[in-house]
């Protein structure tokens, strides 16, 4: 059995490129405004630190904020780096705008060069290749349902989401519902194939009942029925 990181944040932080290098660049403001504090004047010292208090109070309401409304750990931390950013770029103009300029550079660098990785969990849900997902339409057990999730995860929508379908799958996954999930990313022919719309932010199918009119809602609405929809499965069964 492969054993976990005991320290899986610190894991991710050091091997995924997208969470390095955005704690690289923060970590570099504290490099930049400790040599830079001697050669600023008196009053643009004041005023800096006064926007620094400033950007912490802000950047921790809308933290916990983000906390409490959040769903799932990808979006909080998407988040996150958001308001983090657009905070650094304000105190670093302050500073000076070339710093400032440099920053966005960076963070278009880091936009352009890499991804926020997706949840990598599957919980009781299966890994499906469209062959599979094909035999088990033609052939399968007609008494066993299949809820399938066809993700995308060039998409920061399926990213941000990318948590909710295995936890779904862990909670009411028996023996007669099962989950599956199809990356299109790998089979990118598989949403013409099987009639998914790339439009909407979730892509599901299950099989015997169809769901698309519910995956244009919004996401509280679309997880609600989802959830209002497997609770009477599960009292059916």
């Amino acid at each position: 059995m492969e054993k976990k990181h005991p320290l899986p944040w610190l894991n991710m932080l050091v091997s995924e490129t997208f969470y390095l290098s955005h704690f690289l660049l923060f970590f570099s403001y504290f490099v930049v405004r400790a040599s830079a504090s001697q050669m600023l004047s008196p009053d643009i010292t004041d005023r800096l630190f006064r926007r620094e208090i400033q950007v912490i109070l802000a950047f921790s309401v809308l933290i916990a904020i983000k906390m409490v409304k959040e769903e799932t750990w990808e979006a909080f931390i998407a988040d996150t780096l958001l308001f983090a950013k657009v905070f650094l770029l304000m105190v670093a103009l302050i500073m000076d705008y070339h710093l400032a300029l440099c920053y966005l550079v960076g963070f278009l660098v880091i936009f352009i060069s890499t991804q926020q990785p997706a949840y990598q969990g599957l919980g009781n849900s299966n890994q499906l290749t469209p062959l599979q997902l094909e035999a088990l339409l033609t052939e399968g057990n007609t008494s066993r349902f299949w809820l399938v999730e066809f993700r995308a995860l060039c998409s920061s929508t399926s990213i941000r989401t990318s948590r909710i379908f295995p936890d779904l799958s862990i909670t009411y996954s028996n023996k007669n519902l099962s989950f599956g999930i199809v990356d299109l990313g790998l089979f990118p022919n598989a949403a013409e194939k099987f009639g998914i719309s790339l439009g909407g932010k979730y892509f599901f199918d299950l099989l015997s009942l169809s769901l698309s009119p519910l995956c244009r809602g919004w996401r509280e609405q679309f997880m609600s029925l989802i959830k209002a929809f497997l609770n009477n499965f599960l009292y059916f069964f």
